[in-house]
């Protein structure tokens, strides 16, 4: 075969090939920008869903994810800045809903969502990740067990400081049948955000705080 049409040949299949990768590099990322999408509109109904179990409707009348701040606390388990969702009714900032840490669940960290009424009771308190013992440990989701239910109503004075524990180690909280540590790692993290709230309450209730994203109260 003559040498220029060889060239040509080399040419037209560099070319194919080239106009291949552009549309391939194309189409990944309109698929990629499609997926975000759709992953970032079903975290924020999954989110809306968890906030929405621990403040029922009618106890606030903003967007709770459009009024936000962001925390960066280590007794919340945070090794970065967190959001807290502030509830508010009729201009009145009425229960905030932090993001809090457990570091030391069975199988590593415990994820929880906690909501805190401005009277410093505890609104509610929901597990929105976890890696623990399936049968034992997950017995701290709603789903498997009402054990975390245990919470709502209960403040840094009821239980005292003491009672804030499981019953094995003197506390007044359930632990399960067989998985001690994850109960346990769930009551301090949640009894630690009731310290934190009420270390930093007046600037946690101050109305302006939303407004003020990325400042730590």
């Amino acid at each position: 075969m003559p040498m220029p049409e060889i060239g040509r040949s080399m040419l037209k299949n560099s070319l194919v090939l080239g106009l291949f990768a552009v549309v391939t590099v194309g189409a990944v990322t309109l698929l990629q920008r499609s997926t975000a999408d759709r992953i970032q509109a079903a975290e924020r109904q999954a989110q809306v869903r968890a906030l929405g179990e621990i403040l029922p409707s009618g106890s606030y009348d903003n967007d709770l994810l459009a009024n936000t701040a962001l925390i960066n606390e280590p007794l919340l388990g945070h090794r970065g800045p967190q959001p807290a969702h502030l509830a508010r009714k009729d201009g009145q900032t009425t229960a905030v809903i932090f993001r809090a840490t457990a570091p030391d669940g069975y199988s590593g960290a415990i994820h929880l969502l906690i909501g805190v009424l401005a009277d410093g009771r505890l609104a509610g308190v929901r597990v929105i990740g976890h890696r623990e013992t399936p049968g034992l440990g997950d017995r701290i989701e709603l789903a498997k067990d009402p054990w975390i239910l245990g919470f709502e109503g209960k403040s840094l004075g009821n239980p005292n400081d003491s009672g804030w524990a499981v019953k094995k180690d003197g506390g007044a909280f359930d632990q399960f049948t067989g998985a001690t540590v994850t109960p346990r790692a769930v009551v301090k993290a949640v009894h630690q955000a009731l310290q934190y709230f009420q270390a930093n309450k007046a600037a946690l209730l101050n109305a302006q705080l939303a407004e003020r994203q990325g400042n730590k109260p």
